[in-house]
């Protein structure tokens, strides 16, 4: 299936993600692992995992049409992005404009309790991209799940270890989840695990499965409880994430994520690739709002400021 996005979106998104020059579609670079490593660090460093449009919007709603996307992403340069349904289905139709073979699949997270990811595993509130590159290899390609996401495509591949930040790993097992009744093998999930060193467990963080191509019709209806739903932890919490790149050592021309900054409601972290660290906490809405400016480079215009006036996520000193 064809991309939504004309040529002149393509190259005004390569251009916005300031993609080395070797990858510019005019030198017609090989659609390989090497392409699709840029993208993803380019992309997760200027593309924030962030749920603005749910508490600083008039309508309080969000939109995955792709050319609404383009626009608040691409075309109005503000700095912003998008939660997970946002940045991944956008994403998707730049691979497959690009010629990445590519779809997306719908996954089941867990909530963190002090920190790790614990208990159930929810309903589908999340979605990847899985590309198949030239020679059959899978990649996992995550761009929008934020603070312990993949800074990396990752093959689909039983426990191929990757270093992703500082001295965390990931990797990808297969596994059954709790409740599951039927447990042929076949049926195993994909699950996403972290680890912050290698003296530390495994913690289980997503599962999902490549065999069911999720489709329009079923993020229409994910988006509207993850965005709506007063259950779901979107609509009652400020969350921003955004990746750090810096120049590989290795003169390859290419970069690298380093690091993390994040903004949970009223608080902001840094992680430069060791231990996260709180760098300011704020208080009023005039604070946050110099924050996202100071620290995530986020513009949000007077009327989506004034929007969050008595919602239930507005800063009030």
């Amino acid at each position: 299936m064809a991309s939504v996005y004309t040529r002149r979106q393509l190259d005004q998104f390569l251009s916005h993600i300031s993609i080395p020059e070797k990858y510019c579609l005019d030198h017609d670079p090989p659609r390989d692992l090497a392409f699709l490593t840029a993208l993803h660090t380019h992309i997760l460093a200027t593309v924030p995992y962030e749920n603005m449009t749910i508490h600083y919007s008039k309508t309080h709603t969000i939109s995955l049409d792709p050319q609404v996307l383009f626009q608040k992403i691409v075309v109005d340069h503000r700095g912003r992005g998008g939660y997970c349904m946002e940045n991944s289905l956008f994403y998707n139709q730049i691979l497959r404009g690009l010629g990445f073979r590519a779809y997306t699949v719908g996954v089941r997270i867990r909530h963190r309790t002090d920190g790790i990811p614990q208990g159930e595993y929810i309903g589908w509130v999340h979605i990847v991209n899985i590309v198949t590159l030239l020679g059959g290899t899978r990649w996992v390609v995550d761009v929008g799940f934020g603070g312990d996401g993949a800074t990396k495509p990752l093959p689909l591949v039983e426990g191929h270890v990757t270093r992703n930040i500082g001295t965390q790993d990931i990797r990808l097992t297969q596994d059954f989840i709790p409740g599951q009744t039927e447990q042929s093998p076949e049926r195993k999930f994909w699950i996403y695990q972290y680890r912050n060193s290698t003296e530390q467990p495994w913690n289980s963080f997503y599962a999902f499965s490549e065999m069911v191509e999720f489709l329009p019709a079923d993020f229409a209806i994910m988006n509207w409880y993850t965005g709506s739903h007063p259950e779901s932890f979107q609509t009652f919490t400020v969350l921003m994430v955004k990746f750090l790149r810096r120049p590989k050592d290795d003169g390859s021309g290419d970069d690298e994520i380093y690091g993390k900054r994040m903004l949970v409601n009223g608080t902001v972290k840094e992680n430069l690739g060791g231990k996260t660290k709180i760098v300011q906490e704020c208080r009023t809405e005039a604070e946050r709002i110099k924050a996202l400016k100071a620290w995530f480079d986020i513009d949000l215009t007077d009327e989506e400021q004034q929007s969050i006036r008595g919602w239930v996520t507005e800063l009030v000193s």
